[in-house]
């Protein structure tokens, strides 16, 4: 399967929700719920444990990524990355930069920093 790139920079296989979609893996599902439920301090539902990646329009999308502030301004900018935005980087990629620095690095590569 190619990989497939966020615009924030995180890759989509990489995340518990993506892989557990793509696969159709009812245990993976549980134990992504329960990991994000303690890690997020929320409730999170196995059945919600469903995403075809930030980048679908029509696909199936989890409920962070419906109101990600960061995939809601790639996209209403019709960007491919974060790494092709006038602004980049931006305050809002901070929390993905401070927990996940590979996804820096990928954007500073496509952007032309490094």
């Amino acid at each position: 399967m190619e990989r497939i790139m966020a615009f924030c920079g995180l890759i989509c296989q990489d995340c518990g929700a993506f892989v557990a979609t793509q696969n159709d893996d009812d245990a993976k599902r549980v134990e992504v719920s329960q990991e994000w439920s303690r890690l997020f301090k929320v409730e999170v539902r196995p059945e919600d444990i469903n995403c075809d990646g930030c980048l679908t329009d029509e696909g199936r999308l989890f409920s962070y990524c419906k109101v990600c502030e960061i995939r809601k301004c790639a996209k209403e900018q019709g960007l491919l990355s974060c790494a092709h935005c006038d602004s980049y980087p931006c305050q809002k990629l901070d929390v993905i930069f401070k927990t996940t620095p590979e996804a820096n690095e990928r954007l500073d590569a496509m952007a032309g920093k490094r």
